[in-house]
Formats: C-alpha cells, structure tokens, sequence
C-alpha cells in the first residue's frame, strides 16, 4: 500500500505506515543526521527528478554527473532545485537560478541567474572548498551575494513522504518568502521529512511544520534559528561537521538557547566518544556522543525494516570529569 492517503484541502497526506510518520511517532532524535557537505551548489531545474536528480532529470546527464562528482569529490553537494508554484514540468526558462554557498566558519550565500547548466562548469570548485569568496566570485559571471535561503525536499521518486509533506511547507512558504523558498531534490533522512536545508549555513532540518517553518527566514535574516528548531525533533545539525560532532553542537545549541547560527566556533574531537564544542565568547563545552542501535524502522517507505540508530549526548562544562 502506498504511504499516501487520499487528497485533502489540495495536499496528499501521509499514511500510519509512512516512514516519516513512523520515525515521529518514535520520538526519534535527529540529531547528527544532516548530510555531510561543506558548500552546496543548486542549480534550478525544472521538470520530474529521478531516485539520483542529477543524472535522472531533464539536466543532461553526463553534465549531471561531472557536476555532482566534482562537487562531491571536494566535501560537497550539488542540488536541484525548482520553484514551488507552478507545475515542475512547466516550460524552461531562458535562464535558470543558481545558489553557491560555502558552509565553514564565515559562511556566504551568493546567487546567479546563469544560461544553462553548462555555465556552471566554470565554477572554481577549488576556491569554494577552501571558502574563497573573492575568488568564487571572480569564476562566475553576475555572482551576488544573496539573502538566505530555504531548500526543501520534494524528491518523491527517492521517498513519497519527500513529496507528499514538503510539497505543502514549501508552497506555504513561499507564499510568506517569494523567491527564497524552493523546492530540492534528495537531502538524505526521508524518515524525518519534511525536511529542509537552509543556506548558507547548510542547517539541515527536521519535521518542518508549517507553523515553525514559517518564521525561518525571517529568523534567518537576523542570522539566527527560531527557538522552536532547537533540539531533536528539528534539528538535525550542520553539514560542514562530522555526525557525532553534529548532534553535539547540536545538543550544545539546545541546552544554552543558542540561536546564533555562527555564535558556535568549533566542534571537535577531544577523545573516544567526547567532542569539544567552543562558543566565540570563550565558553567551551565537551559532550559525550553515542551512536545507539534502536528497533528495526524502514529508512524510506515501502523498504524492509533495519536496525534504527541514534545518538545521544551529554552536555557537560570544558574540564570537567567525564561521568
């Protein structure tokens, strides 16, 4: 049976059985599950997308492929995107909106409308791995540095939950936010759809309800997170970090109200199953991470259930004794 109930006020909605509605229903921490990425390229796409967008699209596929190896080969992700009104296989336009943004320590969002996805072959990936950004700039013609962004998964063909509960926040969204909100291709962690990536900081979320997700960009504008997104039901950490040192900068944010999404300066390892976590106003804390095997879930609908995993922390002050 598909995990998809019939139509209701416009939008699908999800069935018991849906992995996401599973992974809620469990209480199911996302912390340290964001997708590994120190800087994302998206490029606008219109049209269906396939289990793997850039090779399975309207995109030619071998450009699909160098572009998403070269990314992926130097720590980073390249992404579809395409706007949330209208219909996905609506006609291309003469030119489509590309987003480059570097995820590290002075994080930067820029934006350009490009000819075609050939274009973006100029891109200096080199320069965006290191966090360059006058060199980034120089490599593509009209770069702008661009107001945040929110990227949410629609990729049904990787998982219906994608596309049956992001569908609904991204239209919602974009109604409050014009241009910023768009819908993307496969972000990782169908369970914990609707989910989201809000650019520049790659601060992948969790559970996007339409009430929180609608004060995101404007928390976002400011440079900060809602109050609402810290903790585990939506937070499910920065990509520019390592899983375990995601759920525990993550725990760290949760545990002294840090909406600041650059107020955290590092998060490092200081031993076997300890991260370091420091604040730009000198405080440190070291959190002690577990990754834990829970009951058997399915990862995406309609595949066998395997072992479920998370992980848990404890947050404790620099120097003190591990408990």
């Amino acid at each position: 049976m598909t995990p998809e109930a019939p139509r209701a006020a416009g939008h699908a909605t999800s069935l018991p059985q849906a992995c996401s509605v599973r992974s809620e229903a469990a209480g199911a921490s996302a912390y340290g599950t964001a997708a590994g990425a120190t800087f994302w390229v998206a490029l606008e796409q219109n049209g269906p997308w396939g289990r793997q967008a850039a090779t399975d699209s309207h995109l030619p596929p071998e450009l699909g492929r160098a572009l998403d190896r070269s990314c992926t080969e130097r720590g980073g992700r390249l992404i579809l995107i395409r706007r949330p009104e209208g219909h996905a296989d609506s006609p291309r336009a003469s030119r489509r909106r590309c987003y480059v943004a570097w995820a590290g320590a002075e994080p930067f969002l820029l934006a350009a409308d490009v000819h075609g996805p050939h274009d973006l072959l100029g891109l200096d990936l080199d320069a965006l791995t290191r966090g360059d950004l006058d060199a980034v700039t120089a490599s593509l013609p009209h770069l702008e540095p661009s107001d945040p962004v929110l990227l949410v998964c629609t990729n049904g063909r990787r998982d219906v939950c994608c596309a049956v509960r992001g569908r609904p926040v991204a239209a919602g969204d974009n109604t409050a936010y014009p241009g910023r909100v768009w819908e993307c291709s496969h972000t990782g962690g169908h369970r914990y759809a609707p989910t989201g990536i809000l650019l520049p900081w790659g601060r992948t979320l969790a559970r996007l309800d339409d009430p929180v997700a609608r004060g995101l960009l404007g928390a976002a504008d400011g440079g900060h997170l809602p109050t609402a997104l810290l903790g585990p039901r939506h937070d499910r950490g920065a990509s520019g970090l390592s899983p375990g040192a995601q759920a525990a900068e993550s725990a760290v944010r949760a545990a002294i109200g840090e909406t600041d999404l650059t107020a955290i300066r590092g998060a490092r390892p200081a031993g076997p199953g300890v991260v370091e976590v420091s604040h730009r106003d000198g405080r440190a804390w070291l959190v002690d991470v577990e990754r834990h095997e829970g009951s058997p879930r399915p990862e995406s609908c309609g595949k066998t259930p395997v072992p479920s995993w998370s992980w848990s922390t404890t947050v404790r002050a620099s120097g003190d004794a591990r408990t």
